[in-house]
């Protein structure tokens, strides 16, 4: 990706593309119809859903917010979470709670960045052997595709074992 471009005209998050600007990450905005899951969006996004990232967002038990960022292939596992994390407990945030942190977001596509919402961004390994991936731009039917290592050098993210394992492996290791 070496340019700016907007696909079609798609409304994402006010915040998002300043941000990626200011970030200096080049970005491709898609339009496509409204999805309601990440693997339903990387399909009509053309792209393989292993690098579309799914964002997740976990209340601590101390009453922080933080962004888990995985595969759209992938569930987040909570004990792992809370291991990788470093803490006690942690919970998903319900509808309302994600609506509180980014009003101006539909709930459930919150966009890959935490730092637009004063949130920590932690992902699973799995994401960090993408090259390029995609996320929600703030709606059920933009996406915004980035270069990967880009936006983890941005958004300062921190991998860590989040994903279910399945029986062969978890997530990071297929």
């Amino acid at each position: 990706m070496d340019t700016k471009t907007v696909a079609k005209a798609g409304v994402p998050h006010p915040g998002l593309l300043a941000w990626l600007s200011a970030s200096r990450i080049d970005y491709e905005i898609h339009e496509h119809a409204v999805t309601q899951t990440a693997r339903q969006t990387a399909r009509a996004e053309g792209v393989d859903p292993r690098t579309f990232a799914k964002v997740v967002g976990v209340r601590t038990a101390d009453g922080q917010s933080i962004l888990l960022v995985l595969d759209a292939t992938d569930r987040v596992d909570l004990t792992r979470a809370r291991k990788a994390l470093g803490l006690g407990s942690v919970r998903l945030l319900t509808e309302a709670e994600l609506t509180a942190l980014a009003p101006e977001c539909e709930a459930g596509a919150i966009p890959a960045v935490g730092a637009l919402f004063g949130l920590r961004t932690y992902a699973d390994h799995a994401i960090a052997q993408d090259a390029a991936i995609s996320f929600n731009a703030g709606t059920h039917h933009t996406s915004v595709r980035v270069d990967r290592e880009a936006w983890e050098h941005a958004v300062g993210v921190v991998y860590c074992d989040l994903a279910e394992q399945t029986e062969l492996a978890p997530a990071w290791a297929r």
